[in-house]
C-alpha cells in the first residue's frame, strides 16, 4: 500500500513539483537544469526533496541505466484540490462559503474575475439540481 499523502506541499516540493507537471519524467539533474538561474537549487536539495516527494506519494521513479526518473503520480489539479480541501478545513470550518465570502471581501477580485466566478456558480447550481433529480426519493 503507498502511503500516505500529505495535505500540504512545503514552498519546495511545489516549485518541484510545478516542473514535474511541465516537463514530465525526468531525472535529478533535469530538474536541477530547469530551474531558474537566480533561483536554482543544489542538486542534494532537490535529490532529498523529490525523495520526499515520492515518500508522501506524489512523486515515484523507475531506474534507467544509473539514472532515476521521476514522474508525478498526482495531477496537478487534484494536488490544488487537496490544498484547497486543506485550507477550507483549517481556517473556514469546512464552510466553502466562508471561503468564499473571505475571498470576495477583500477588495481584490476584478469584474472578469466575478463574471467567471458567476459563471462557476450557475454551472454548480445546475450540476447540483441534475444531482438532486437523479437521486431516488427526492
Amino acid at each position: 500500500m503507498p502511503p500516505r499523502r500529505s495535505n500540504t506541499l512545503t514552498e519546495a516540493e511545489l516549485r518541484l513539483m510545478r516542473l514535474l507537471w511541465r516537463l514530465g519524467e525526468c531525472s535529478v539533474q533535469d530538474l536541477v537544469s530547469a530551474m531558474p538561474a537566480d533561483g536554482r537549487l543544489a542538486y542534494n536539495s532537490v535529490l532529498t526533496t523529490i525523495r520526499i516527494l515520492e515518500s508522501k506519494g506524489y512523486v515515484e521513479h523507475r531506474q534507467d541505466g544509473r539514472a532515476f526518473l521521476y514522474t508525478a503520480v498526482v495531477a496537478e489539479h487534484a494536488a490544488q484540490q487537496s490544498e484547497v480541501r486543506h485550507v477550507i478545513g483549517r481556517f473556514f470550518e469546512n464552510s466553502r462559503e466562508k471561503l468564499m465570502l473571505a475571498v470576495l471581501g477583500d477588495g481584490q477580485v476584478s469584474a472578469e474575475e466575478l463574471a467567471r466566478l458567476k459563471q462557476a456558480i450557475a454551472e454548480a447550481e445546475a450540476a447540483a439540481r441534475s444531482t438532486e433529480q437523479e437521486e431516488p426519493g427526492q
